[in-house]
């Protein structure tokens, strides 16, 4: 098999330098679907299901959505490997990557991608439901045919990929819910600007890796990073209201409230140290505080979901004890 799959000639040239790397065909795939990244996006898939269903939740439903996000999740990475293998080739930190290496067939990768898309999304529609269906082939064509030749046009493509990355809870909403409420809108605010401070930090980190593939970045054009901080900034600063919403809708209770503003809070201080100082360190600082944030924030909200009272239902509540309040005392005692 791994004969196939293997191309009959070594790395190409473009990549500018002499490595080898044993084959291994399970680690290639891996790497080729991007299965830690795909982790994550079936986390937030799953967790839009459970905040959607809660004490409803069917272990089948949830199974149909992790089966059918991971795939079409899977298949997205792999042709977006296949769109960039030789700019990949240029860049250190992805020079190893199957393709680029020379460890994969361009061909096979392409195959597999599309294979593993149509798949995921197929899996939805008999599984989950045509909803969810719809928003994963969404994914797949908007990350592949719009956010991956984005990249090398405009550095407006982060956010581009962060509405990618920012549908998958949706996808486990609709699941739950059939339908596109404020809870899936309030999910997908969660996600997206979480996106633009993760991604700006990791820009910022390899910005000379990425202007040598030609990946334009918001970096490329803003050499002092004065801009990349602000953006960091004022994204995360974006985040602080969606706890107190997501409170208010019914989403979660008061304690998820409390903690994601903390939460934000502690974000907001070190995407600040990175708009300040503008180094590596800052930036790598804020990267790991993204990559701690998200399950901490989803952490909370699954914990106390179901504890927070609508809108509505609060302002019954209040019309209600109002109503009490002017009755007469000796009223109550009537029969």
């Amino acid at each position: 098999m791994s004969s196939a799959l293997l191309p009959s000639t070594p790395p190409s040239a473009d990549a500018g330098h002499s490595f080898t790397r044993q084959f291994s065909l399970p680690q290639a795939l891996a790497d080729l679907f991007k299965v830690r990244l795909v982790t994550l996006v079936v986390l937030t898939a799953a967790a839009g299901y459970l905040l959607g269903a809660r004490a409803q939740w069917q272990p089948g439903l949830l199974l149909w959505t992790v089966v059918g996000t991971a795939l079409a999740a899977a298949g997205a990475m792999a042709l977006n490997q296949r769109l960039e293998m030789h700019r990949d080739a240029r860049m250190e930190r992805t020079r190893s990557r199957p393709l680029p290496a020379g460890l994969l067939r361009p061909a096979t990768a392409t195959v597999l991608g599309i294979a593993a898309a149509a798949l995921g999304v197929l899996t939805l529609a008999l599984g989950s439901g045509p909803l969810p269906a719809l928003l994963a082939t969404a994914v797949v064509l908007l990350y592949t045919l719009v956010y991956t030749p984005l990249k090398v046009r405009t550095s407006a493509n982060t956010l581009v990929g962060a509405v990618c990355g920012a549908i998958p809870p949706m996808i486990g909403w609709a699941t739950a819910r059939d339908d596109l409420g404020l809870g899936a809108w309030l999910l997908f605010a969660v996600l997206f600007l979480w996106q633009v401070p993760h991604f700006l930090a990791l820009a910022w980190m390899y910005r000379g890796d990425y202007a040598r593939g030609g990946f334009r970045m918001l970096p490329a054009d803003d050499p002092e990073g004065h801009l990349t901080g602000m953006a960091a900034v004022l994204h995360t600063a974006a985040l602080a209201p969606i706890p107190l919403l997501a409170t208010l809708h019914g989403l979660a209770g008061w304690i998820s409230a409390a903690g994601g503003v903390l939460l934000t809070c502690w974000l907001l201080w070190m995407a600040m140290g990175m708009a300040r100082r503008r180094t590596e360190a800052s930036a790598r600082r804020l990267f790991l505080s993204t990559l701690a944030f998200l399950p901490l924030t989803l952490g909370l909200m699954l914990a106390d979901s179901g504890r927070g009272r609508p809108i509505p239902a609060t302002m019954a509540s209040l019309s209600a004890a109002t109503v009490d309040a002017s009755t007469p005392t000796a009223n109550l005692g009537n029969p």
